[in-house]
């Protein structure tokens, strides 16, 4: 069998991410089985996570297969200072596939280069979710029957959002129009802009999150501004709470407006979103145990149907 690892977004054509969004919605539909029988996979969390970590773990227990590993590094024998190679070598004696989450950007990467196991991308610094951006795709595709031609609105902290950097990777294949509204500190990064301009993708640049912008959108993408990735506690109170989605905001927006956040929230979206039928940011995390399995069983070289 075809074996694989998914360490970034971009490593994924367009055939191949619909393809992934289909075994997705197959999944939704037969969530339990025995495919992974006789297979295990280990998770090696070196950064805190919770529902990414559950999310692969349950995705695992339902398809049949074990799960090994840790949710905390000073469990394990990095706190001893074994390297990161070593680590990803060892394991891979015991394990069909790693899912890795790391603080460094580019350890996913490096992991690939020092084990045949395949290696799926938990999150790696501020760099790329990819199993997140699927689950993101799937959500946006479900709520709005297609990915082509929307208007998504990215908020927050478009910086270190390692879940936008990969939604704007994935979405390039779709034509769409974004507007990026954040703090001057917290902007996307240029690269992301430049991508923009070389494919010819519209998009727009805001410090206001204004009624103009939330009522022009098909997904409104809020984000956590993350305290973790601040090295100057002064900045991160200055930005922490400069836009924050109320009911009241959403009166003159579109009826089929979705509103998705990769989770865990603060202060970006306030309690009485929650009920508004727009709201759709729990859903968005129920639909990552389908995509996961959707990855699990690619990554592995598994057809679902067979």
């Amino acid at each position: 069998m075809d074996t694989h690892s998914l360490v970034a977004i971009d490593d994924l054509n367009r055939h191949e991410i619909l393809d992934l969004l289909d075994r997705a919605s197959y999944f939704e539909k037969n969530p339990n089985s025995h495919l992974l029988d006789g297979k295990v996979v280990a998770t090696l969390f070196f950064e805190p996570s919770t529902r990414t970590r559950l999310s692969f773990e349950t995705a695992v227990n339902r398809l049949g297969g074990r799960v090994i590993g840790f949710s905390d590094a000073s469990t394990s024998s990095t706190s001893k200072g074994e390297t990161l190679k070593d680590t990803i070598k060892m394991v891979s004696n015991y394990a069909d596939l790693i899912v890795m989450r790391h603080f460094l950007e580019g350890a996913a990467r490096y992991a690939t280069e020092v084990t045949q196991v395949p290696i799926v991308n938990a999150g790696d610094g501020a760099n790329q979710h990819p199993s997140q951006t699927l689950l993101d795709l799937y959500s946006i595709r479900k709520t709005q029957g297609r990915l082509e031609g929307l208007t998504i609105t990215m908020v927050g902290d478009l910086k270190y959002g390692r879940t936008v950097h990969s939604l704007v990777m994935a979405m390039r294949h779709f034509k769409p129009v974004f507007n990026f509204v954040s703090s001057r500190e917290l902007a996307m990064p240029q690269e992301y802009l430049d991508l923009c301009d070389e494919l010819g993708i519209e998009y727009h640049v805001y410090t206001d999150f204004s009624p103009e912008v939330i009522n022009s959108s098909d997904i409104l993408y809020m984000t956590r501004v993350q305290r973790e990735r601040f090295s100057d506690i002064m900045e991160y109170e200055r930005v922490k709470d400069l836009y924050t989605l109320r009911n009241d905001m959403l009166a003159d927006s579109k009826p089929t407006l979705r509103i998705l956040h990769p989770l865990p929230r603060v202060n970006e979206i306030n309690i009485d979103v929650d009920d508004n039928p727009k709201a759709y940011y729990f859903e968005q995390a129920h639909n990552g145990l389908f995509a996961r399995q959707a990855i699990i069983t690619a990554c592995l070289g598994i057809n679902p149907e067979k």
